[in-house]
């Protein structure tokens, strides 16, 4: 017996865990191999003559493109029917968000980064991890992208339908005031923004090696929590391309009145959201030269 408990004391002991798990994690210091990369450039006048950085613009539009498609008519089939019985229901248009965004992210990471929001970009610039040029460039192309797949969709489901079923534009539900619908946004939208910087952290990356093939589900659970939560109230922009290209295609009073809510708040939540990231979770100003 005391030579078969040796041999199980031997091997409890012969081999070490393969990686610290919670707070042992963060104890260890894993970043000997990482070092903290150079903020990007405010301006980069390179970039323009690259043909990465168009690809990259035209991978935002595409992506854009379908995302507005595939939710835009999910949210036109689940709005058309008199009850929700028969569709997928407020559940299944937040899945079509955080899915599309999902399966998105997941195809676009390598080419552009797989924004595919401009308050993701935005946040992303705030931190200096791309420059004024792509962010602007970025923005731009998922506008336009979000405007044609919008566009798509009015061309399937007839001028007529499309305006009678809200053509899927954001505003504030009744029963909220606009400031109700401006919080929604902005925390919303910070929820969206954090978990993006957590998930692509580059140096969790270096530590951990699951964590670049996993980003792409932990931000679309995040969208699809987000519209779970907000899509009684403000219908769930967090995007801002979303709503201006819905707004845009559906043309109406509805769809502008409360417009500036769905720019406003993406933007303060993503600037929040890239505060927190920078100055608490990595404390990138604290740290010496």
């Amino acid at each position: 017996m005391e030579g078969k408990e040796e041999d199980v004391r031997l091997g409890a002991n012969k081999f070490t865990e393969r990686q610290p798990i919670g707070t042992a994690a963060q104890s260890q210091d894993d970043g000997k191999d990482y070092t903290e990369p150079p903020p990007a450039p405010f301006f980069e006048p390179g970039e323009l003559t690259s043909w990465s950085f168009y690809r990259a613009g035209i991978a935002e539009f595409v992506a854009t493109f379908l995302f507005l498609y595939i939710t835009i008519l999910t949210v036109m089939g689940v709005v058309k029917e008199k009850t929700k019985c028969p569709t997928v229901g407020i559940q299944g248009i937040a899945w079509a968000f955080g899915g599309m965004i999902f399966a998105l992210v997941y195809c676009t990471a390598g080419i552009s980064g797989g924004h595919i929001n401009p308050a993701v970009t935005f946040g992303l610039f705030l931190a200096r991890k791309l420059s004024l040029t792509r962010a602007i460039f970025y923005m731009v192309m998922q506008c336009l992208g979000a405007i044609c797949g919008a566009g798509v969709v009015k061309g399937f489901m007839g001028k007529t339908q499309y305006g009678m079923l809200g053509g899927g534009a954001n505003s504030v539900a009744h029963g909220y005031t606009k400031g109700d619908g401006l919080g929604a946004e902005i925390v919303g939208t910070f929820v969206l923004v954090y978990t993006v910087f957590s998930a692509t952290d580059a140096k969790r990356s270096a530590r951990d090696s699951h964590v670049p093939i996993l980003a792409p589900l932990p931000i679309g659970f995040a969208v699809f929590l987000v519209h779970l939560a907000t899509i009684p109230i403000t219908g769930t922009g967090i995007n801002p391309a979303r709503s201006l290209g819905a707004a845009i295609i559906f043309n109406k009073d509805k769809g502008w009145d409360d417009h500036w809510i769905f720019w406003v708040g993406p933007f303060i939540g993503a600037a929040l959201a890239a505060l927190y990231h920078v100055v608490v979770i990595r404390a990138i100003p604290f740290k010496s030269k």
